[in-house]
């Protein structure tokens, strides 16, 4: 199949090399703002390059990968789909929920596929969890604890158009808690804090935070997230039943250091960097996509998930705000118009 890849930043050329190595993409179409960017995708992957969005979905291609900035994701989603190619966008949909909600909207009756990269869905620990709990392995889930700590702050200026630590880093925990345990959020508690790197306080956000979400079960999860770890990129979920408790994360490559006496684990140089703890993960999840496209298999992360996990961290923020317990219906609205279309 040949694929076109809209955005050749950071996370646009990873997914370039991903591509290029998976039997079922024959060729790429790439367009990007940047020379050097595209000519780089021209010469190692013998990629098509054209100078616009519009070109790219013209030249034939089978499916779209959209890595652009989050302004301009409703724009190309909303375009592939027009032409009726099938998507896969990195997340958020959108820069607002509201923006999302437009999006939906016009996405649902279409028949196109638009998948969203929540990629911890196909980290191999994170799908092994999932089995566990559909297997009912783990008896009745009690407490579900997901962890989030980056090694180092993001730039000052992605912070200042980040929409702060809930929307763009907690919403990964968001989405696998649910996508995990199969529940939704009733209720969320949320706090935080800052910790260093002042340029975050400045932008009003925090650089630490916790949240405890109350599920429609009564099963309580903890999330907690950080800017500031020095010891590595620290991505885990526990959760804890009746029968069994399982861990993901849970290996030498863990960037954690034990102080009991005599304690070897973990041993491995931790982790440090996210394209590094997930890389498996997004060849996993650009292999889904390829299935989509060929038509094998519906998306697996539909913009209603995604804006699922956008509600929990409208919550979140509005929690923490507040200093108070949100209930999930405060702040989930729009949702029911969707539905009735």
């Amino acid at each position: 199949m040949r694929i076109g890849i809209l955005g050749l930043g950071r996370i646009g050329a990873f997914h370039a090399a991903t591509l290029a190595g998976l039997d079922a993409v024959e060729s790429l179409v790439v367009t990007d703002p940047v020379a050097a960017a595209t000519a780089s995708a021209a010469e190692r992957f013998g990629a098509t390059v054209v100078d616009s969005p519009q070109a790219l979905l013209a030249a034939g291609v089978d499916g779209v990968v959209i890595a652009a900035a989050t302004d301009a994701h409703p724009s190309l989603i909303l375009a592939a789909v027009e032409a009726g190619v099938p998507v896969f966008c990195e997340k958020p949909v959108a820069k607002t929920v509201e923006e999302s909600l437009t999006v939906l909207r016009a996405v649902r009756d279409s028949g196109v596929e638009v998948h969203i990269g929540y990629n911890r869905r196909f980290d191999a620990g994170c799908v092994a969890a999932r089995k566990a709990v559909l297997a009912d392995e783990l008896g009745r889930l009690h407490t579900v604890r997901s962890t989030t700590l980056d090694p180092a702050p993001p730039p000052e200026a992605y912070i200042a158009v980040s929409g702060g630590i809930f929307r763009d880093c907690s919403v990964h925990d968001f989405d696998i808690v649910r996508w995990v345990t199969g529940r939704e959020v009733a209720e969320v508690y949320a706090a935080g804090g800052n910790r260093g790197a002042a340029y975050i306080a400045a932008a009003g956000d925090v650089d630490t935070a916790s949240a405890i979400l109350t599920l429609d079960d009564g099963t309580l999860a903890v999330v907690s997230n950080s800017r500031h770890n020095a010891r590595g990129y620290d991505v885990r979920l526990e959760l804890h039943g009746m029968k069994d408790s399982i861990a993901v994360g849970l290996e030498d490559k863990l960037p954690l250091r034990s102080v009991e006496p005599g304690a070897t684990f973990p041993a491995g140089t931790p982790h440090h960097f996210f394209m590094d703890r997930f890389a498996d993960a997004y060849r996993a999840e650009l292999t889904a996509f390829t299935e989509v496209v060929a038509g094998r298999t519906p998306s697996p992360c539909t913009v209603a998930d995604a804006i699922e996990a956008s509600w929990i961290a409208e919550a979140c923020a509005l929690s923490l705000a507040e200093h108070r317990q949100v209930r999930m219906d405060e702040v989930r609205h729009g949702m029911d118009e969707v539905d009735e279309g």
